[in-house]
Parts: structure tokens; C-alpha cells; sequence
């Protein structure tokens, strides 16, 4: 039973680690995106948010959007520790059989 509990924590621990990163990437991505919008600000990117959108408008929109979006790995990233730590510690403590 505890082998079970132990494999079971550390596969979500694996789970959230490649969660994170996904996150971590999809986010590095939206951040190059932003970055290569608001410099190089194309006429077509003003439609695409629509009517009586402004480039003010759009940075703080999707700035907002990156804050939110980085603010919300933290947990995620506490979450996959606790986790890879709890599993570290039922494999230490299980009997060795």
C-alpha cells in the first residue's frame, strides 16, 4: 500500500513538473510574441482585438494577461515541490522489502 501511495505521488510530482514547464514554455512564448507585436506594431494586429482598440489598450490588455499568467506558475511550481519532496520522503521512510 505505501509503495502504491509513493509511486502514485511521485508520478503527479512527474505530472506537474512537465506541467510547469509546458506553462513556463507556452509562457516565454506569448512573452516573445509581445514583445515582437509591440515593437514591430503591424496594421493588422488593431483589427484583430476589434473596434476602437489602441496600442495602449492592447499592451496593457496582454500585459495584464502575462502577470496573471506568470503569477499563476508560483503555485504551480510550490505544488510539483511539495509534492516531489513528499514522494522523496515515503520512499525514504518505506520499509525495504
Amino acid at each position: 500500500m505505501d509503495n502504491d501511495l509513493s509511486a502514485r505521488v511521485h508520478a503527479a510530482a512527474v505530472a506537474g513538473w512537465w506541467t510547469f514547464l509546458v506553462a513556463l514554455v507556452f509562457f516565454m512564448t506569448q512573452w516573445l510574441g509581445y514583445l515582437l507585436i509591440m515593437h514591430a506594431r503591424p496594421a493588422w494586429a488593431l483589427p484583430l482585438w476589434g473596434p476602437g482598440a489602441t496600442w495602449d489598450s492592447i499592451r496593457s490588455v496582454w500585459f495584464l494577461g502575462l502577470a496573471f499568467l506568470k503569477l499563476s506558475l508560483w503555485p504551480l511550481a510550490l505544488t510539483a515541490l511539495w509534492l516531489t519532496l513528499w514522494a522523496r520522503r515515503l520512499r525514504r521512510n518505506a520499509p525495504s522489502s
